[in-house]
């Protein structure tokens, strides 16, 4: 029954993403001219119809995305691919016979969706101006990208699949409880050995402003002794700011961008809405939330595969490695369904972390980088709100800042 089961579900995702942006592309397109009322004396008519462009250019190339991805995934399911590749051996032992196999996997899929990740980067970021990577450096981090995939990934994938074979009933236990320490060492190792890999990060020189974040961390009872700035504009000409690491290793971190275009002002009020999420304990509840889902995951795939369901659905062999990422391939068309309600949680904590910044700095601070956030990266003041209900993790502009201004 699963395979019925499985294509239900999966067209519905399919057809219900792509209804969902053509939603959105007809919004912008009805608001194309338009600048909102309460945007008009900011926001000029020619920036206004730039981000209209820069969101309908970005909604038809997810249109793409979504078919692409639905038609990769047939093929590796239905098509043949996973069954050809499931031929190849080149060990004795399945623990590494998987290893190569989910690595080989890896590599052609993600070759495949190459030529996406190039048109995004040097036509469309290009075309709007936001692009500032080059074809080396791009080649660059690609690179380092892979290198550093498989010194993370071929000891992870060994140790679950070896929990996996060897472990018995209670091996998805062992994997879930392995894989939260290393996420946890991955946190803590991001900011000081992985970050630099691909940034330069430098202290801020700027004493006004590293006194006026003393100040803002001392009211909000909170302690940071590393402030950077982060050299992204050597990418991108979007900005932003974040918190990252824990212990020893936890830094705040300013993209360049950000600290070009904002005042000393609207940096502070920034930086207390990145504080909120801290102080609200929002970083951890989600660390919590996606700890339960990765064991209800897991448990999940015990059983299924206990039952053989997806190999027998799809008719390939019984290897253990070959169910373990099958499941993984499949379930995010049943998942896909619970996004509206991630998105509002997520968003909730926006609000709050809104308010946050509000009570320990300006909420006209806080407005005032908000609008020219929007105006450096071209962001649609015109979502369709059912659109921007179920995938925008922040509010749209115009519902951020009527909250913040009833504040």
């Amino acid at each position: 029954m699963f395979y019925p089961i499985f294509i239900s579900f999966f067209f519905a995702a399919v057809t219900l993403k792509l209804i969902l942006i053509g939603l959105n592309i007809k919004s912008i397109k009805q608001n194309f001219d338009k600048v909102p009322e309460q945007f008009s004396s900011i926001i000029s008519p020619s920036e206004h119809q730039k981000a209209q462009s820069y969101a309908l250019t970005k909604s038809f190339f997810q249109v793409a995305m979504v078919i692409f991805n639905a038609l990769l995934l047939l093929f590796w399911l239905l098509g043949g691919g996973l069954k050809w590749l499931s031929t190849l051996t080149f060990f004795k032992t399945d623990i590494h016979n998987g290893v190569l196999f989910i690595l080989i996997f890896s590599l052609i899929d993600s070759l495949m969706k190459l030529p996406f990740n190039l048109y995004m980067t040097f036509v469309i970021e290009q075309k709007f101006g936001f692009n500032k990577t080059s074809p080396r450096l791009f080649l660059q981090d690609l690179f380092k990208q892979l290198i550093l995939s498989l010194v993370l990934g071929i000891p992870l994938l060994y140790a679950l699949l070896k929990f996996l074979y060897e472990a018995g009933t209670y091996w998805w236990v062992y994997s879930w409880i392995f894989i939260m320490i290393t996420q946890v060492f991955l946190i803590w190792a991001y900011p000081q050995f992985i970050a630099p890999l691909f940034n330069k990060f430098e202290p801020i020189e700027n004493q006004n402003l590293l006194n006026d974040i003393t100040n803002l961390l001392k009211t909000c009872n909170l302690s940071f002794r590393s402030f950077f700035k982060m050299n992204a504009s050597i990418r991108s000409s979007h900005g932003n700011a974040y918190f990252t690491g824990f212990g020893n290793n936890k830094r705040i971190v300013f993209f360049d961008t950000l600290l070009d275009s904002l005042n000393s002002r609207e940096i502070l009020a920034v930086l207390a809405h990145e504080l909120g999420h801290l102080k609200k304990k929002h970083i951890l509840k989600s660390t919590v939330m996606s700890a339960i889902f990765m064991l209800i995951g897991l448990y999940t795939l015990s059983i299924v595969m206990e039952k053989n369901v997806i190999i027998d659905a799809f008719e390939l062999s019984s290897e253990k490695y070959l169910q373990f990422l099958l499941f993984f391939l499949v379930v995010p068309y049943f998942t896909y369904f619970l996004t509206p309600i991630l998105t509002w949680a997520s968003r909730r904590n926006e609000f709050e972390a809104d308010q946050f910044a509000a009570e320990h700095t300006n909420a006209e601070d806080l407005i005032s980088a908000l609008l020219k956030l929007i105006k450096d990266n071209a962001s649609s003041l015109t979502p369709h709100p059912i659109f921007s209900k179920f995938y925008f993790s922040h509010p749209p502009p115009k519902e951020r800042i009527s909250f913040l201004r009833s504040l």
